[in-house]
Order: structure tokens, then sequence, then C-alpha cells
């Protein structure tokens, strides 16, 4: 989750400033299929390590893999910035640490279909904020219609597990919002390559005390690197690639597709079964995203 734009899921700005396409290329279309893919089984692989070093171990191994590549991608040059550039740096690497550990315990409790359609709830509030469309408000209630299906009270809810999804949209958000500061002040990737080191150095204490604590298997290594490398580096360097394919409505619209993958995913790869309330709450907050970008007017 790079960047942002105007629509409904955040989106990376394409390099140097250079124009959107205008229409759909295929290889661009193939691309995002493959980075939500990517993306929602990195997830599912790496809960696969949580019963040996836990969501918090998996997230300190996603936020190194992180790191590594958008510091080759992004090269940052820390010793010419300034402390206005530095704050929202530092701010953003909390909030993608916080983010994404929020989002790995939420799937621990709640599957991954459940917590990634909560975690999106941000993006889709920032966009229907910043609009004043009749539709948008509709879109809105839609999607809170699809969120109390989703947490309706029932003896087998894990209400803090729905809060930790809900806290993942909250830092989502607020991704958004430092990554416009930081791109406005940063030239280029280097201030979310320097935001990722600087989380990935918070994570190394607690991936010491992980490992030393709960010694990984190296079954469990490998799923945690995994989730690092198809949960952050493939749909990063993806995404560089797909917008200079895709103008940016069909990347948003195809983003929202994601809440589904990830239930998708979590019902074949770890056995997560879904009822039918499930899938009407995730189809309406798909419903509502794919509904604003649809109506949306340049």
């Amino acid at each position: 989750m790079p960047g942002a734009s105007a629509t409904t899921t955040p989106l990376p700005t394409t390099p140097h400033g250079t124009p959107q396409p205008s229409r759909v290329d295929l290889a661009g279309v193939a691309t995002m299929a493959g980075s939500g893919l990517s993306n929602q089984l990195g997830a599912a692989i790496g809960s696969h390590a949580f019963p040996v070093i836990g969501p918090v171990g998996v997230v300190a191994v996603r936020q190194y893999v992180a790191a590594a590549v958008l510091f080759a991608v992004g090269r940052p040059r820390l010793r010419e910035f300034t402390w206005r550039q530095w704050w929202p740096v530092l701010l953003l690497a909390v909030v993608f640490g916080t983010m994404n550990l929020s989002l790995y315990t939420a799937i621990d409790r709640v599957g991954l279909g459940l917590a990634v359609t909560l975690e999106f709830l941000g993006p889709l509030s920032i966009a229907l904020a910043a609009t004043r469309r009749r539709m948008d408000a509709c879109c809105a209630l839609i999607a809170v219609a699809g969120v109390v299906t989703l947490m309706r009270p029932r003896p087998s809810a894990d209400y803090l597990g729905m809060g930790l999804g809900l806290l993942a949209a909250a830092c989502w958000a607020s991704y958004i919002l430092l990554n416009r500061t930081v791109g406005r002040r940063i030239p280029g990737a280097q201030g979310s390559a320097a935001a990722a080191g600087v989380s990935a150095l918070m994570f190394l204490p607690v991936g010491i005390a992980v490992a030393v604590r709960h010694p990984p298997t190296l079954t469990a290594a490998g799923c945690a690197v995994a989730a690092g490398v198809l949960s952050s580096a493939v749909p990063y360097l993806a995404d560089l690639f797909t917008l200079r394919r895709v103008p940016a409505p069909a990347f948003g619209l195809f983003m929202s597709v994601n809440p589904v993958l990830a239930a998708v995913v979590g019902w074949i790869g770890l056995g997560q079964r879904l009822g039918w309330a499930e899938w009407a709450g995730i189809g309406a907050v798909v419903a509502a995203n794919a509904l604003s970008i649809l109506t949306s007017r340049d």
C-alpha cells in the first residue's frame, strides 16, 4: 500500500509525474490479479507461522522484507532530510507497523476475509469523506450496513478481533493521509523507504525477543518470509508496473475486490468458512467501493 490518490483505494502515483494511462492494458489487468492474489496468499501463508512465533513475529519479518525492498527501490538520502521531512516519516513508520500488527492479529482471531474487509473501511472512509455527492452518502450507508452485518452480536463473535480490524482500518486511513504529506515533502519513494526502514528498526528488538522466547522452526521462518515477499515486495513492485498501464479508477475498482479474494483464500487455503451473512457483509463493503468509483466524475 505505497500511496494514495483521490480514488477510493490508496494508489501509488506514477513515477516522475508521468500521465495516467487512459485505457486498461491486458498485462496490467493480469498484474493486478496477480498482485491481489499474492497479497492474500502471503497473509494466509504467514498465518501458518502464528502457532510458533505469533502474529508479532510474522509482522516483524514482514517489516524487514518491506524495508529491504523499499530501500532498494527508493534509495533514500537520509542525511539530507530536514526535521520537516522527518516527522511525517516517523509517524508513517509507527502507523505502518501498527497497521500490519493489528491486521495480522485480527486475522489470527477472526479470519482472513473478515479482517481484510474491516481494514478496507479505512481507504473507503477517506474517499467517501472527501466528496459531497448524494451517491457517496448512499455508498456510505451500504458500507455501514455491511459492517453491522459483519459485527452483529452472536455467541461466537470475537469483538477484540473485530476491533483490531477496525484499528487496522484507522491506521490505513492515516497511512494514506501521511503518505500524501510525505510525498509532497520528499521526492520519489524516498519517504516511504525511510518509513519502512524506521519501522523495521522498531520491530528489530521485538523480532529478537520473539526468536529468543519462541525459537522459530524452519517452516515457521519460511512462512513468515513468504508473507513478507508475497504481501509486501510483490504488491509494491506490481503496483509500480500496473499504474503505468491501467487508469487509476480501474486500479481502484480492482483493488476493491481484495476482501473477496481474502475470503476465498481463507476459505480454500485455511478452511475459514463464512456464512451467508458474512458474505453479504463483505459484498456490501465491496459494492459500496465499486459504486463510488463507477459513478465518480473526473
